[in-house]
This record gives C-alpha cells, sequence and structure tokens, in this order.
C-alpha cells in the first residue's frame, strides 16, 4: 500500500467512493463486481492502469478488493494504492485466467458477478473468455453505474481541477505571447508542454493546436506549419493533475482580423455567457444547450450544428480523450446538479472559445479565468 501521505485522496475518501459501489451492487443483487475500465480503477483504487494488459480490479460484496496488475507495473501500483491486496502477472500469463483463478479462489465463480458491459476494456473476446469460464456464474450488467458515480465532483477533486485550471490559463496565455508571424504550431506546442510541468501538471499531450485554414478543424494533429498574417490560431489546451483534466480554447489573429471575425468572436462569447448564465441545479442540460445553440443557428453564424455544446469533465485516463457520460445536446433530459463539472464549447467560422465550468449551489462557476475574447498577435 502507498504511503497515506501520498495518496491522491485520503482513505477515507476511497473507502467512501468504494461503500456508494458496494450499495449500487446490492441493488443490482451482485455478489463481485469486476471493475476494468481505467478512470473507475483509479477512482476506487488510486492506482492508474495503462491498457497495454488487462488488468482488472476484483470487488466482493464483503471482504477486501483485489487488484490484478501486471508485475512490470507492481512499483507503480504500490506508489499509487491504498489496497493491500493484489496480484502480480507476467508478460507470459493470461489476465483473463488469473481473474477466474481469483474469483475460484474467492469462491466467487459461481455467484452473481457483475461486469461493465460499456467498459472500453471489455472486449468481445475478454467477455467471452469471461463468460466461458463462469459457466456456473449470473453475469450482471453494470453498466454506467461508476460513470454516474463519478459525476459529482468530491471537494478534493475540485481541487484539482481548480489547479488544472489556473495551469491551462498560464499555459495558453504563454501560447498566445509567444504566436506571431513565422512561429510554428510545433513550437507553440513547446511553450505550453513546458507551462505544463514547469507548474506541476501530468505528463500529458498539449492538446489540439491548428491555423489558418485548419482553425477549424478542432481535433487536428499538430504540424510544422508556420503562422502567417490573416490566419487564425486555433487552440485547445488539455492538461491534466493527478489525472484530473481543465480545458481551454481560446482564438488568436495573427496580423490583426477581419471584421467580419471581430463579429463572430464577440458573438460566440454573448451567446455562451447567457448559456453559462442558465446553468444551474435542477435545469434540464437541453435547456442550458439551446440557450448558445439556438442563437449560433438564429445568427447563421453556422448551417450546421451537430456537435454538442458540452460534455462532463473529471479524471480522464486511457484510451479515453473526452467523458461523455453527460453531454449538452437538444435531447439532453438529464438536470445539471451542484459538484458537477464541465467543458462547455462554442465554435463558428474557425474560431472557438471554451471553459472549464462547476455548477455550484447557487448557479455555475468559471475555473478558467483567462479574458474571453478573440486575441490579436
Amino acid at each position: 500500500m502507498a504511503d497515506v501521505s501520498k495518496l491522491a485522496f485520503s482513505p477515507e475518501e476511497y473507502g467512501q467512493r468504494l461503500a456508494a459501489v458496494r450499495q449500487k451492487m446490492r441493488e443490482r443483487g451482485a455478489d463481485v463486481l469486476v471493475v476494468d475500465e481505467s478512470e473507475h480503477i483509479a477512482y476506487l483504487t488510486g492506482y492508474g492502469p495503462g491498457g497495454t494488459r488487462y488488468m482488472p480490479c476484483v470487488i466482493p460484496l464483503d471482504g477486501d478488493p483485489v487488484m490484478i496488475v501486471r508485475s512490470v507495473d507492481e512499483a507503480k501500483f504500490l506508489e499509487e494504492s491504498w489496497l493491500g491486496n493484489y496480484i502480480a502477472f507476467g508478460d507470459w500469463e493470461d489476465p483473463i485466467q488469473v481473474l477466474l483463478k481469483t474469483l475460484q479462489k474467492q469462491g466467487l465463480a459461481g455467484k452473481r458477478v457483475a461486469l461493465e458491459m460499456d467498459s472500453h476494456y471489455l472486449t468481445v473476446k475478454r467477455y467471452e473468455a469471461i463468460k466461458a469460464g463462469l459457466p456456473e456464474a449470473t453475469i450482471v450488467d453494470f453498466s454506467k453505474v461508476l460513470w454516474e458515480l463519478r459525476l459529482r465532483k468530491s471537494p478534493q477533486e475540485i481541487i484539482y481541477l481548480r489547479k488544472a485550471s489556473s495551469v491551462v490559463d498560464a499555459a495558453m496565455l504563454n501560447a498566445i505571447q509567444a504566436a506571431r508571424e513565422g512561429v510554428s504550431e510545433r513550437q507553440l506546442a513547446q511553450v505550453v508542454y513546458s507551462t505544463y510541468l514547469s507548474l506541476g501538471a501530468d505528463n500529458v499531450p498539449v492538446g489540439p493546436i491548428t491555423s489558418g485554414s485548419r482553425s477549424g478543424s478542432l481535433h487536428g494533429r499538430l504540424e510544422d506549419r508556420r503562422l502567417q498574417k490573416g490566419d487564425i490560431l486555433h487552440m485547445e489546451l488539455t492538461p491534466k493533475v493527478n489525472g484530473y483534466s481543465a480545458r481551454l480554447m481560446r482564438p488568436t489573429s495573427i496580423g490583426g482580423p477581419t471584421k467580419a471575425q471581430s463579429e463572430v468572436a464577440k458573438r460566440l462569447v454573448e451567446f455562451q455567457d447567457q448559456e453559462f448564465a442558465a446553468m444551474k441545479p435542477g435545469v434540464p442540460a437541453r435547456e442550458v444547450d439551446k440557450v448558445c445553440r439556438g442563437q449560433v443557428l438564429a445568427a447563421k453564424l453556422r448551417d450546421t450544428y451537430t456537435n454538442s455544446t458540452g460534455y462532463t469533465l473529471g479524471y480522464i485516463g486511457t484510451p479515453m480523450t473526452s467523458d461523455f457520460t453527460r453531454i449538452f445536446i437538444p435531447t439532453s433530459g438529464w438536470a445539471l446538479e451542484e459538484g458537477m463539472v464541465f467543458h462547455m464549447y462554442v465554435n463558428a467560422q474557425g474560431i472557438a472559445f471554451s471553459e472549464t465550468v462547476l455548477v455550484t449551489k447557487g448557479g455555475h462557476e468559471r475555473l478558467t479565468k483567462l479574458e474571453r475574447k478573440l486575441f490579436v498577435r
């Protein structure tokens, strides 16, 4: 078990999370749960696994959880996790067989076994192998449960999101100040990454940086292209602190914007500010989404609007780049709750703005604080 002082969260908070999961297990009639989604393993154990090998955590209704971990990652597990029980396996071993033996040893192989049926790690082949290895078990679908338990952030989670937001504000401003005619997208990425590390963020990708005719490609790849007069530079920066991601988009005009570009930027900020004002506990997400989406379309800033205007933020592991447990679209019937955190974004004609937003008791708080405008360099 890791040194308690180095844990991302207190043992008490991990214990509360485990208790909440076990309550959901009781509601679904499960005797044991196999957790394999990386975000959920980190949430419950503190250990953030990679996806190279299958590494599940076995959570019985009673008794200590058992982490099944690749031997080469044993040191990382011991450094990060509050758990004391684990089984390390070599690279020549089949982790599915290790899982089956663990369940058999605990007398759970013939019980009601819950699986995360919506997990990115539970491939069809793995599922079939588990099912074949547990012929007497009843498989229980545990989809959505942990995704939804993680929606409302604890005070400590919000602290990490605040720090990540301060990092992204600084990194964005440094990159904007470095942007000028002749500077390459890759050079700006270097500025961003250096800021991440110097301010205590995790070792993570920078985020999308595109320019010129590619500024409207929100997820475009980094290139060696050098900025030219008349370009719009798009940057979406995505640092993490202890795995918790804050996100920020800002547009920058190289050499000065056209009148039309200035007007688009101004109106996007106005529309999004109105959307933020609608973000309060109990308000249906579709009503929040309509505020911004409707005005963008009515103003004819876009011909179509097929993407969401926001989505869940929090701990982001591999292989995911975004968490769509909750998204803002016209059909979203779910309601906002205090403690939820979202990446809210709006874009049109190559210009995009986004913020990291916390839902508070009385409304919302924008965790990212950088000035909201079309910057000029």
